[in-house]
């Protein structure tokens, strides 16, 4: 079922406001938005995009709008080689593109790389999963990086403590890094996974 320009305006609206607030828009803000005299105007939109596929309404909600799966939007993010997720290994850079979910992505620039072995599996991310990162210098304790210790890129949790940065393991048989904090450069911190069977 295709879509008019105006169709296709609400729809995009609902699905960014969906992904910035992790609920939908009532239908007065869609109103609002768009300067339509009626809710008429809006309960219209909804009930052909609903008909269509594109969006799932819970008519018990006042924020019951969701974009159907169907309809799920992805962006391509620049997927940059392969990760340790044990000993650093050397990230191997180059220029294939993943698609992944918009909801994945906020605001800012993000890139894909491909996890290798064992070393955060207590974490659930194992070998050949595909880790998204949005790219920053700056992170907070406990989320997992991408760091970058003496030219090789590794996949921890990062730690600040006084005078060094630690980068911990999700894997009980493997130590630590733990380095002074001028020799560790942050490269993004993991914001999702994607896994093919």
């Amino acid at each position: 079922m295709a879509l008019t320009k105006k169709q296709k305006e609400v729809l995009d609206f609902i699905t960014e406001y969906v992904r910035e607030h992790d609920y939908s828009p009532t239908q007065k803000e869609i109103q609002e938005h768009f300067g339509f005299k009626s809710l008429g105007s809006v309960q219209d939109y909804i009930k052909y995009l609903t008909n269509g596929g594109y969006l799932i309404n819970d008519s018990h909600s006042v924020r019951g709008l969701m974009p159907s799966v169907v309809q799920q939007n992805t962006e391509e993010i620049p997927l940059l080689g392969s990760i340790a997720a044990g000993i650093p290994i050397e990230a191997i850079e180059n220029s294939d593109r993943i698609s992944v979910p918009t909801h994945m992505l906020g605001k800012g620039q993000y890139y894909a790389l491909k996890v290798k072995g064992e070393s955060m599996i207590e974490d659930g991310i194992l070998n050949g999963d595909v880790a998204i990162i949005k790219h920053q210098s700056q992170a907070e304790n406990g989320q997992i990086v991408v760091a970058v210790v003496e030219n090789e890129t590794t996949l921890k949790h990062y730690f600040k403590k006084s005078k060094q940065i630690e980068l911990h393991p999700a894997n009980k048989t493997m130590k630590p890094i733990i380095i002074k904090d001028r020799e560790c450069e942050i490269r993004g911190v993991m914001v999702g996974l994607i896994r093919t069977y």
